[in-house]
């Protein structure tokens, strides 16, 4: 099984721990992870795609030219990326679209034909590689531990173009965390956005705030969870970060991505795969604690 590794811009320069923990666990799977040597930014919906369709168009067709010359389908874990580069696979469906990007792309000595799949990782893992596989990967599992999942929100909707869960009622993270042994169980605001989009906090970040708190709080009310699962390099960064702005009494949760939780459960070291983003108000220490928790655990 092989796939071009699209990593997007926010997780190599802020989260290097996270794609540590995505590469490892994926090469364990069984993935031969190539690298899509001189991509761009995907681009992100508040560049491009908000006001100008046939450069967006370029830049995603190129992206995805670059899988194609490698011969590889793309593995992505960002939310936006994932929806940006569907979004231009389904615009190029439209023979004139595509048509008008390639011309584009002549200038970079590139062509697209359309034939990439792009793949979001929690697809990749729980259609391709499949629930039973890892859980039989794993060297410690999560019994004992509380996990609530955050569904990236770019990767449900529009349902017809995303296309891998039930838009209106995922499940498919939640599994992939039970495949660990956790109790993944469902709260109120399970469903709602992490609040970190872009336009959203970077326009208006009091209510992005308060918006991320009413999830917290009910998260806190309902379930108590050990740990918050995210599959999207937003979601990871916002909901680590936000908590600081909680005020003093909140007790922060740790965030983890999944891949970053599944290399704790593969018995990877937790000091290559959850040390990054240490902040006034989640220090790295809650995740060291949770890992130390992980790996004392009943051998799966």
């Amino acid at each position: 099984m092989k796939y071009g590794l699209f990593l997007g811009c926010n997780m190599p320069t802020i989260r290097p721990d996270a794609e540590r923990g995505i590469r490892l666990t994926l090469e364990k799977l069984g993935v031969d992870l190539v690298e899509v040597q001189g991509y761009a930014c995907c681009p992100g919906y508040g560049t491009f795609p908000a006001s100008d369709e046939v450069a967006s168009l370029a830049v995603s067709g190129r992206n995805l030219a670059i899988a194609e010359a490698a011969g590889v389908d793309i593995a992505v874990q960002c939310g936006s990326c994932y929806s940006v580069m569907r979004h231009a696979n389904h615009s190029f469906h439209n023979e004139e679209k595509l048509k008008k990007t390639n011309a584009l792309l002549q200038l970079d000595d590139k062509q697209y034909s359309g034939h990439v799949k792009v793949k979001h990782l929690i697809d990749l893992l729980y259609n391709e590689i499949g629930t039973e596989k890892i859980s039989n990967s794993i060297e410690h599992n999560l019994e004992g531990i509380k996990a609530v999942v955050q569904y990236p929100c770019h990767t449900l909707w529009p349902e017809d173009v995303m296309g891998f869960d039930d838009a209106r009622n995922p499940h498919k993270l939640g599994d992939l965390g039970r495949a660990l042994g956790a109790d993944v169980p469902s709260y109120s605001r399970e469903f709602q956005c992490c609040g970190g989009a872009g336009g959203f906090a970077a326009r208006n970040k009091p209510q992005a705030v308060q918006f991320a708190k009413r999830k917290f709080d009910a998260m806190v009310d309902e379930v108590q969870p050990d740990v918050v699962v995210v599959s999207c390099i937003t979601c990871l960064m916002w909901m680590n970060n936000v908590q600081m702005e909680f005020g003093e009494d909140w007790s922060p949760i740790p965030v983890l991505d999944y891949n970053q939780l599944l290399a704790l459960c593969m018995g990877f070291d937790p000091k290559e795969v959850i040390s990054v983003a240490d902040t006034p108000k989640v220090p790295v220490d809650l995740r060291f604690k949770l890992a130390e928790k992980i790996t004392k655990a009943a051998v799966a």
